[in-house]
């Protein structure tokens, strides 16, 4: 295989150990241990452009992930096979796919020998010409930024690496995110508008059905909100089932509307994590296209990664798809090899 591997060393698990496993294993891929987007893009178009690879190995979390498909984009680059290595922090993409730790990972890639492992196609969430696994706003964006300024009071070292996992998200969530919603203003309205074919929806049994009165053009939620975002995979990472419906209907993204207040949230969150079906005030939409139009300014995130404040977001159907190794079939073959 033309193999290409990129190890975020700014990625919470990301190590120029990692980067000697992959020479020793892999000893012909070509490495790029970076530290910035700018160190990223260089390579790309150094050592990717001339030679495109049949599969990059990314080393991160689901942010290294979505901006490195962003950056093969804009140099006019096809999508190539992309083996995720959970270096990173939610790690959504990595758990949906069931990557291993690298080393083994490696190991399975490696008895391949020169053949492409499983893939798994994935569609993907187009937002303002950029491309991701999931996109949102509100508490989940919110609590992304809390997180990482909690993260910010730990020195690096072994109290930091101990905040920085699933320990350090719900800490931000309920030290700051919680409270300041509890306290301070009240949700965001918004309005939720349909700019695609006829929307459809999840019945209360689990069966997809069309949505009485979504056809294009049409006002699909106002009010209150959330959380309010589209996937095409079913986590946003720690296992977090956000949009537990992802992939049920192809060329379809999966919107979620939360309009529940903070509180409610809280007494359901076991239900929400899980991705539970159905609960009060959430709205689930299969769209193509649809736009959201807040009436003040709300944070936002893409693929983990926080983008600042919008008023209006629209989301789509990107005309891109991604082929991602799927670990657990390699992980059977190579098993039963």
């Amino acid at each position: 295989m033309n193999i290409a591997v990129m190890v975020n060393l700014r990625a919470r698990r990301g190590s120029e150990r990692v980067g000697g496993m992959v020479q020793r294993i892999f000893p012909r891929a070509r490495l790029a241990l970076t530290r910035s987007l700018d160190e990223a893009r260089t390579w790309i178009s150094e050592q990717l452009r001339p030679n495109p690879p049949t599969l990059l190995l990314a080393g991160g979390g689901d942010g290294t992930i979505t901006g490195l498909l962003n950056e093969l984009r804009a140099q006019g680059l096809s999508l190539p096979a992309i083996g995720v290595l959970p270096l990173g922090t939610g790690n959504a993409w990595a758990r949906v796919t069931g990557a291993p730790k690298p080393v083994d990972a490696l190991r399975q890639l490696a008895a391949c020998g020169e053949r492409l492992p499983p893939l798994r196609l994935f569609s993907l969430v187009r937002v303002e010409n950029k491309v991701a696994p999931f996109a949102g706003t509100g508490w989940d964006a919110e609590t992304l930024q809390d997180f990482k300024d909690h993260l910010a009071k730990f020195p690096a070292g072994p109290l930091r690496e101990a905040n920085g996992g699933l320990r350090g998200y719900m800490g931000a969530l309920f030290t700051r995110t919680i409270p300041r919603h509890t306290f301070g203003r009240g949700a965001p309205r918004v309005k939720v508008y349909n700019l695609g074919a006829p929307a459809l929806t999840m019945d209360a049994r689990g069966t997809v059905v069309p949505l009485p009165g979504g056809e294009t053009g049409a006002l699909l939620y106002e009010g209150p909100v959330g959380v309010a975002g589209a996937a095409t995979t079913p986590e946003w990472g720690f296992g977090f089932k956000a949009f537990p419906f992802a992939q049920a209907v192809p060329h379809r993204l999966s919107v979620r509307v939360y309009g529940a207040g903070v509180l409610e949230a809280t007494r359901n969150m076991f239900k929400l994590w899980r991705g539970a079906h159905p609960l009060p005030k959430m709205n689930d939409y299969f769209v193509e296209r649809l736009r959201m139009d807040f009436d003040r300014e709300v944070p936002f995130q893409m693929g983990g990664d926080i983008m600042g404040l919008r008023r209006s977001l629209e989301f789509s159907l990107a005309e891109e798809s991604v082929q991602l190794v799927d670990w657990r079939q390699l992980k059977r073959l190579v098993a039963n090899a």
